[in-house]
């Protein structure tokens, strides 16, 4: 069970954390983005293996990051976590 929780973590943060420096973030506004999956990622798997379906689970997780970006990205806080969560959620069903 361990092993489903680190590897959804570790394959997002593959995917979110260059998406975010590719965005032009840097030391701590990149601290915030894996902090923010750091949190919301382990509560979606959970969420997700208990059969809620996918889609308002990321949109909790959206909001939940967009809010945390939002304190320390300057450039487009909530497009960043759309179009992070899309990425990865897009490559996680494949």
């Amino acid at each position: 069970m361990i092993e489903i929780f680190a590897i959804s973590l570790g394959l997002t943060l593959l995917i979110e954390l260059p998406v975010a420096y590719l965005w032009g973030l840097r030391k701590r506004a990149l601290l915030t983005v894996f902090m923010a999956n750091l949190m919301t990622n382990p509560l979606a798997v959970a969420l997700h293996l208990t059969g809620i379906p996918q889609i308002p689970i990321e949109l909790g997780v959206v909001i939940a990051e967009g809010f945390a970006y939002s304190l320390h990205v300057e450039k487009r806080p909530w497009l960043l976590a759309i179009v992070s969560n899309a990425l990865s959620w897009g490559i996680g069903i494949f």
